[in-house]
C-alpha cells in the first residue's frame, strides 16, 4: 500500500486525509484573531452535505458527456484548413470560365517575375549606365515618363495599371470570402 501525499487534498468541506494516521481529517487552522483550532476527526463514513455530489443517471451522465461546449453554436462548423479543390469546369458559367484563365495567366505571370536580389545595385546601375539614351532622345521617344509626360501614351498605361490594381483587389477579396 502507497503512503498518502505529505501535503493531503481536500475535499470541498475541507476534510482530508492525516498522512500520519490515515484518518479523516479537518486540518487545524488559524482564526483571524490568530488562535489556532484543533484538528478534528470525522467518523469513518460519514460525508457532509457539501461533498454529497448531484446524482446523475446514466443517461444525463451521457448526455452530459456528449453535451456542446459553452457558447457553441448549432448548426455552425469552422471552416476547413485545407485548400478547397476548384470546382469543375462543367458547372461554370462562360463567364467563370474566362476569370479563371485570367486567374491562371496572373499566377503564370507572377511566377515568372524575378525579385531584385539587391536594390541599391540596380538603382546605382541604371543612372550611371553609358548605355541610357540622352535627355533630348526621351523627349522624342512617344513614352510616358515622369521625366517627361506624355498623356496620350499614358492613358493606355494607366488604364492597364489600374486594371492590374483592381486584379489586385479582386485577388484580396476572395480570400476574405467566407464559404
Amino acid at each position: 500500500m502507497s503512503k498518502p501525499p505529505i501535503v493531503p487534498e481536500t475535499t470541498p468541506s475541507g476534510i482530508a486525509v492525516d498522512p500520519r494516521t490515515l484518518e479523516r481529517v479537518i486540518p487545524e487552522s488559524r482564526r483571524p484573531d490568530g488562535s489556532v483550532r484543533k484538528q478534528l476527526k470525522v467518523r469513518p463514513g460519514f460525508t457532509p452535505q457539501e461533498d454529497i455530489r448531484r446524482f446523475r443517471g446514466t443517461r444525463q451522465a451521457q448526455m452530459d458527456a456528449n453535451s456542446l461546449p459553452k457558447g457553441h453554436i448549432i448548426g455552425w462548423a469552422p471552416p476547413p484548413q485545407t485548400a478547397v479543390p476548384p470546382a469543375s469546369k462543367a458547372g461554370l458559367t462562360k463567364a467563370q470560365k474566362k476569370n479563371e484563365k485570367r486567374k491562371e495567366k496572373r499566377k503564370e505571370k507572377r511566377d515568372e517575375t524575378k525579385v531584385k536580389d539587391n536594390w541599391e545595385d540596380d538603382d546605382d546601375g541604371e543612372a550611371g549606365s553609358a548605355s541610357s539614351p540622352p535627355p533630348a532622345e526621351k523627349a522624342t521617344s512617344g513614352e510616358h515618363t515622369p521625366e517627361n509626360p506624355n498623356w496620350a501614351a499614358a492613358s493606355a498605361t494607366q488604364k492597364d495599371a489600374e486594371d492590374a490594381e483592381a486584379e489586385g483587389l479582386a485577388d484580396k477579396l476572395e480570400k476574405l470570402e467566407v464559404r
